[in-house]
Formats: C-alpha cells, sequence, structure tokens
C-alpha cells in the first residue's frame, strides 16, 4: 500500500503538470480554430506537421528514456556515467538530424507537400531536436524523485507558449488593422498557420537553459560498451515506439496521401480539432506513464512487485472509465473548446477515448518484456498493432474520410493489446482482476448507452443534469467498491465509524 501511495503520489504531481498544463494548451485550439478556419485548412496543417514531429521524437530518442532507467538502477552500472553517456549519445543525433534537414530542405519539404513553406520543416526539425535532447534531462529529474521542477519546467514552456500565440494571433492582429506600418515590422499576417511552429520553437529553446544544473556538476564521459550494451536493450524500444507513435499519428500523416478530395487540409483539420476533446485520456496515460516507469523498474527486486502492478492495472482501468464518462456527460460544454464549423467531427471523440484507453492498458501490459529485458515483445505487438492501423486507414479512409482514421486507432490499440495480454501471461504470468474491471466495463457500457439517448432526446441543459446523476452513480460504485470514504486521506476521519 505504501508503493502505491507513492505512485499516486507522482502520479498526482506530474498530471497536475500535464492537465493543468494541456488544459493552458487547450487554449490554443479556440484561439487557432477561431482565426484559422476550417476552410482555410491552417489548422490541418498544425496537425499533420505536428504528427511528423511526434514520431520523429520517438526515432531521436531511440528508446533511451526507459534505457536510462534501467541502466541507472541496475547495481552494477554506474547512474551518473549512464546518465552522461546517454545525454552525449542523443545530444550528437540531434544536431547530426539538424544538419541533415537543413542540408536537404528542399527535397524534404516538396515531398512533405510544403515546397512553398519550407520554413515550417526547418523550424519543425530544429524544435523536435531540441525536444529529443531535453527528454533525457527530463528523464534525470524523473529518476532523481523531482516531480516538482519537472512540472514547473512543462508548466513554463505551456505558459509562454499560449501568451505568444495570445500576442501573435489575437493582439496583433487587431493592432495590425488601426497600425499596419508599425506592427507590420513585428508582425506579417501571411504567416498565418507559421507562427505556431515559430513560437514553439523558441520556447523550446528558451526551457533548455533551464537544465544547467542536470548539464554540470559531474564529468562527461561516453562509455562506448556501456553504449553497445544499452543499444542492444533500447532498439527494439525504438521500434516499440516508432510503432507506438504510428498507432497515434499515422493517421494524420498518411491522410493528405489517401484522401482524394481537394478538402483534404478541412477535414484534417477538423478531425484534429475534435480528437483534441478526446485527450483528456491521454493526459492520464502520460501522467501515469511519468510515474509509472520508476516506479516499475525501482521496485522490480520485491517479491510482491506483480501483485501491485495488478492493482494498479485496476485503477487505471477505474479511472480512465470514469474520465470517459465524464467527457461524453460534458460533450455539449467541452465542445465549445474548438470553434462552430468544426463541430462535425465530435462524432470521433468517445472512438479515440476508447483507442486510447486501449493503449494505456496496453503500456501497463508491456512491463512484463522490459522487467525480463525481452524487449523484443514489445517490437513484435506494437509492430503488428501499427500494421493493422495503417491497413485500415489505407483501405477506409477514402470512403469514409476521417471516421475510419479513429476506428482504425481502435483496431491498433486493441490488436497490440490483446497480444501482449496473452503472450504476457505466458511469459510473465500476472493475475490481473479480470472479474472485476469487467464489472466496472460493464457499468461503464450501460451509462455510455444512457448518455447516448439523454443527449439525442433532450435539450442541454435537462441533458447535463441526468449525465451528471449517471456519473455520480458509477462514482458512487467505486467508493462502494474500492474507495471506501472512511479510508481517504484528509476527509477520512470525518467518515469514520
Amino acid at each position: 500500500m505504501a508503493n502505491l501511495k507513492s505512485l499516486a503520489k507522482d502520479t498526482a504531481i506530474y498530471g497536475m503538470s500535464s492537465i493543468v498544463g494541456r488544459f493552458l494548451n487547450y487554449l490554443l485550439v479556440p484561439i487557432y480554430t477561431a482565426k484559422l478556419s476550417a476552410a482555410s485548412g491552417g489548422y490541418g496543417v498544425i496537425t499533420n506537421l505536428y504528427a511528423y514531429t511526434a514520431l520523429l521524437l520517438v526515432i531521436l530518442t531511440y528508446g533511451m528514456e526507459t534505457t536510462f532507467f534501467r541502466y541507472a538502477n541496475k547495481s552494477d552500472e554506474d547512474p551518473t556515467k549512464v546518465y552522461s553517456t546517454i545525454l552525449l549519445s542523443v545530444g550528437f543525433t540531434s544536431l547530426l538530424f539538424i544538419a541533415l534537414v537543413l542540408i536537404f530542405i528542399s527535397p524534404i519539404s516538396s515531398f512533405m507537400g510544403y515546397s512553398d513553406h519550407p520554413s515550417y520543416v526547418w523550424v519543425m526539425a530544429m524544435t523536435v531536436a531540441l525536444d529529443a535532447f531535453q527528454c533525457i534531462p527530463f528523464a534525470y529529474l524523473r529518476y532523481k524523485k523531482r516531480p516538482i521542477k519537472f512540472a514547473a519546467l512543462k508548466l513554463l514552456f505551456i505558459v509562454m507558449n499560449i501568451l505568444l500565440n495570445v500576442i501573435f494571433f489575437i493582439v496583433l492582429p487587431v493592432m495590425y488593422k488601426s497600425n499596419p506600418d508599425v506592427i507590420g515590422k513585428i508582425y506579417d499576417p501571411t504567416v498565418g498557420a507559421g507562427y505556431a511552429f515559430y513560437i514553439n520553437l523558441f520556447c523550446t529553446g528558451s526551457i533548455t537553459f533551464c537544465f544547467y544544473k542536470e548539464f554540470t556538476g559531474f564529468k562527461y564521459v561516453f562509455d562506448k560498451a556501456l553504449m553497445k550494451r544499452m543499444m542492444s536493450y533500447s532498439w527494439p524500444i525504438l521500434v516499440l515506439g516508432i510503432a507506438g507513435i504510428l498507432n497515434q499519428t499515422a493517421d494524420r500523416i498518411l491522410f493528405p496521401y489517401i484522401y482524394k478530395n481537394s478538402d483534404v487540409n478541412t477535414q484534417l483539420g477538423i478531425y484534429g480539432a475534435a480528437s483534441k476533446i478526446a485527450m483528456i485520456m491521454a493526459l492520464i496515460t502520460q501522467a501515469f506513464r511519468y510515474a509509472y516507469e520508476p516506479f516499475v523498474f525501482g521496485k522490480a527486486r520485491e517479491n510482491n512487485n506483480k501483485e501491485t502492478y495488478a492493482k494498479v492495472m485496476k485503477y487505471f482501468v477505474i479511472f480512465t472509465l470514469f474520465a470517459y464518462l465524464m467527457v461524453i456527460g460534458y460533450m455539449d460544454i467541452l465542445k465549445f473548446i474548438i470553434g462552430r464549423d468544426y463541430w462535425d467531427g465530435l462524432r470521433v471523440v468517445p472512438i479515440v477515448m476508447i483507442g486510447t484507453i486501449m493503449y494505456g492498458i496496453y503500456f501497463n501490459l508491456s512491463f512484463w518484456y522490459k522487467l525480463i529485458d525481452k524487449t523484443i515483445w514489445g517490437a513484435y505487438f506494437s509492430g503488428v498493432g501499427c500494421t493493422v492501423l495503417i491497413i485500415s486507414n489505407i483501405i477506409f479512409v477514402p470512403r469514409y474520410g476521417y471516421m475510419a482514421c479513429a476506428w482504425s486507432g481502435v483496431t491498433g490499440y486493441g490488436t497490440a493489446m490483446i497480444l501482449s495480454y496473452f503472450v504476457g501471461q505466458k511469459m510473465y504470468r500476472i493475475n490481473y482482476p479480470l472479474g472485476e474491471m469487467a464489472k466496472y466495463l460493464g457499468l461503464a457500457i450501460v451509462l455510455n448507452v444512457a448518455m447516448s439517448f439523454v443527449n439525442d432526446g433532450l435539450s442541454n441543459i435537462p441533458a447535463i443534469l441526468i449525465n451528471t446523476l449517471l456519473i455520480l452513480i458509477f462514482a458512487a460504485y467505486i467508493v462502494k467498491k474500492d474507495f471506501p470514504l472512511n479510508t481517504l486521506p484528509v476527509i477520512g476521519k470525518y467518515f469514520k465509524k
């Protein structure tokens, strides 16, 4: 129980930075969708390029975050030497990536469909290279149990990003209309979506300077033998990561190539904007991952670790289902995050959330092969799942548009999840409480169906009130079965018998 409380505490801090940060970042969505209409395709460009960025970030870190935790926690390895070697390696490959993009900027931008805006491509390249390099000191903060600084830096980036976006997408355009000669020296209305990329690069570069203490105070050493051992561990994680991120971004990358209608950026923008509402699941999964990864490797030598992993899986399922019902229940409020001309895409929200829940479960299941140093299994599972997703997109997107993207994500995540579970039970058996989790899932399905009838048959306010009652039913079931009020911290004393 002490282990679970420690995990919950760190998850709360990481989660607060992620949830508050993403909430603040949501402010960019109404800005972009208000200032960049769906018809203009501007938000479609942002959606497409950020999908490339997510994929490149995985490639440029090549599994070194997880590898760092694994080797830094080995009794026969020097954590400082592990950190130094990985930091130098990722730093070098990031610089090499920037150089190659700048050298071949013309053919790369043409291939991506941005020959008229090559600056979008090189700015994106520099940003993702800096992000990849920063992943290592961020991992070091997690290893050192410093979630406060981790969270502070994440939030600092987001606050800077939002402020600059407000200035360049709202304040300066208004000032430009009344005084174009003066404001025109720092603002060009023709840049449009490009400001999103320039601002991101500036903010990412600024955060790098905040890692002064993580870059100093030790001797830099690059241990070739150590790096060779770590690469043998990390390359399957790289394959796993590529397949995993393609499960999340392949639809946004492939869409312009396989969707044949002329409104490709419009449709991609609608899908990307609506998917933002579903990102509450990504927040929970990401916060959980930040805390759970070092937790698992740190507790790997304890005898009761399998029981702990089983309980964590159960709690993860409970709270992601609760979050799912919250989003569905308050969709009539959450939809105002995006512009009205993007509302057609709201039908993908529940589908995207289901896929993300499956991804979170798959992440929970993935630790068995990491703990026994058989990471190649992760490459197999994610590779098969990614293949299923890509094939589904290629077959169905030309006919069904972005709805096929959402359902393809479910098929890809679901495939990887099922494979990992059944193989894992043979290789590293964990007795997950499947019956208890099934009861929560069954109740969530019943309440979700009820909400769909309520949302279709009633106006906004009555629907929200009834949905709130349905959500409280799920919350009451949680309290009754797993979290009695008298066991909760702080308030528990008021409910003791």
